[in-house]
């Protein structure tokens, strides 16, 4: 996505190590607003102070889970592909690259300029059902390049908090439970990519979708099957707007459910958002 940012669009820097990158930081699962008391910001939000380089590689590691998953799920289609549509497609994805080193805000750009054509791209060709299968794809290649941590079902959990952070969305981790290898989870309290759509269609953007949810459900949901965990994630609405929340289960611990979403008049929001200007040809993406 285009435009001026507040300086929040900075990426959960997941990525694995590339050249003068900076890998992610390992933080300590800690307690929901409704309980902080005085000075507990940073251990319940610790990636408010991500730096501006780790925020670029996340923006970038995402932009590749998106564009290999698309060419590997194309590929597994078996039918026929009209190659030169995707050829334009692949030079509009990686048109005006910023340079490593430059700001988030531009990472931030490219990524949700491809998510976009990449969104229009499918459901022009092949309808919403593919979404799903495009974020199933991904995954596979999101298994590959997202590093672990070692701290088991948490570290889905940390991904999901990095990309909250990284548009500028509230959210608070899980303070039911000690957080561990079997179970982790994170609230979304408001989901800020609501806004960013807002602002948009306001300013003539043109939608792919209805609702973010869907694909960011798909995406993270398969994210979290694709390292080996069970994903479980329930959408809310209320006083703070569209949220959700998620949990990350061992495959061996006891089944969770998606529930409902709080009625609402749309549906609600999955746990991103962005914090930049449309402009008029930059479309939102979708997670």
């Amino acid at each position: 996505m285009g435009g001026v940012s507040d300086g929040t669009g900075r990426p959960n820097g997941s990525g694995g190590p590339v050249s003068g990158e900076v890998g992610p930081r390992t933080a300590v699962l800690a307690a929901a607003t409704s309980r902080r008391r005085p000075g507990t910001e940073q251990q319940r939000s610790p990636y408010r102070g991500m730096p501006d380089a780790e925020r670029s590689a996340l923006w970038r590691q995402r932009l590749h889970e998106a564009e290999a998953g698309l060419t590997r799920y194309l590929v597994s289609r078996g039918d026929e592909l009209h190659l030169t549509d995707w050829f334009v497609l692949q030079s509009e994805l990686f048109a005006d690259l910023p340079e490593q080193d430059a700001p988030a805000v531009e990472w931030q750009r490219v990524f949700f300029r491809g998510q976009a054509l990449m969104e229009r791209f499918l459901v022009l060709r092949h309808g919403e059902e593919v979404l799903g299968d495009w974020a199933r794809s991904n995954a596979e290649v999101h298994r590959d390049v997202e590093p672990d941590h070692g701290r088991g079902a948490a570290d889905p959990i940390h991904r999901i908090a990095r990309q909250a952070e990284l548009y500028g969305s509230d959210y608070e981790f899980d303070d039911d439970g000690e957080p561990g290898p079997e179970h982790a989870a994170l609230t979304i309290t408001h989901c800020a990519i609501w806004d960013y759509r807002e602002k948009a269609r306001r300013s003539g953007v043109r939608l792919t979708l209805a609702s973010p949810c869907t694909y960011c459900t798909e995406a993270l949901s398969a994210n979290i099957r694709a390292k080996g965990y069970r994903p479980a994630h329930r959408l809310t609405h209320g006083p703070t707007g569209h949220g959700c929340r998620w949990e990350c289960a061992a495959a061996s611990g006891p089944a969770e459910t998606a529930q409902p979403a709080a009625a609402s008049a749309e549906p609600t929001a999955a746990a991103t958002a962005v914090a930049a200007e449309p402009t008029a040809t930059d479309e939102p993406g979708e997670s």
